[in-house]
């Protein structure tokens, strides 16, 4: 890929398509991918692991995939709720074309593939699924979450999966503490050595305990 990365906005290196086929949403499929994108060859194992350790996602709302690559968790959401609008986010081009060429193929004109700031602004999402691209380093990566888990709808759920030895345990830290008002943060899976990190955002006023007799 030379000095290509999955998170730069428009690959160099050539597209070199190819037809890989993959389970998704308990599903066998053929997708399209590329080089210059995040894991072409198959459906990474942090993807993987948060695919197999989330629930099943809402049925209608907005559903967002931050980070979508080529677009496994975006087509998985809209397999699983074909009545929801699932919006796949990336800032790499080709990454979304893909997604875009994937859904079509898949039948799933509920896909929206855009860039961050093509979501318009009073969207709101019942769940996020992502995968998140913890190589852009901690600076990026904060901001990006600070970007998008506020924008969690009352009652709902984020859930990012991060690699042990790349820092997830101090991420989830991190979001404990930047999130601490009307949150909560809690591991909610391990597997592969990756940990599923649930951001829940709470009701507003939040409900109050039950006294019990």
């Amino acid at each position: 890929m030379g000095s290509d990365h999955y998170f730069s906005a428009t690959p160099a290196s050539p597209e070199n398509l190819r037809r890989v086929r993959v389970t998704l949403a308990g599903r066998e499929v053929e997708v399209t991918t590329a080089s210059g994108v995040f894991s072409p060859d198959h459906v990474d194992s942090g993807t993987g692991v948060l695919l197999s350790n989330t629930p099943p996602p809402p049925p209608g709302g907005n559903l967002l995939d931050l980070g979508s690559g080529w677009g496994p968790i975006a087509l998985s959401l809209a397999l699983e709720s074909p009545h929801a609008t699932v919006w796949a986010v990336d800032v790499n081009e080709r990454a979304l074309d893909l997604v875009r060429r994937n859904a079509e193929a898949l039948g799933l004109p509920n896909v929206n593939a855009v860039l961050p700031d093509d979501v318009p602004a009073d969207v709101v999402f019942r769940t996020i699924r992502s995968n998140p691209p913890i190589r852009v380093g901690k600076h990026e990566l904060h901001g990006l979450l600070e970007r998008w888990i506020p924008r969690l709808d009352e009652r709902a759920d984020a859930w990012l999966v991060v690699q042990r030895n790349l820092g997830s345990d101090s991420l989830q830290r991190w979001l404990a503490a930047t999130f601490e008002r009307g949150y909560s943060v809690q591991r909610a899976a391990t597997g592969r050595g990756f940990r599923v990190i649930k951001v829940r955002r709470h009701g507003s006023p939040p409900s109050e305990p039950i006294d019990l007799p």
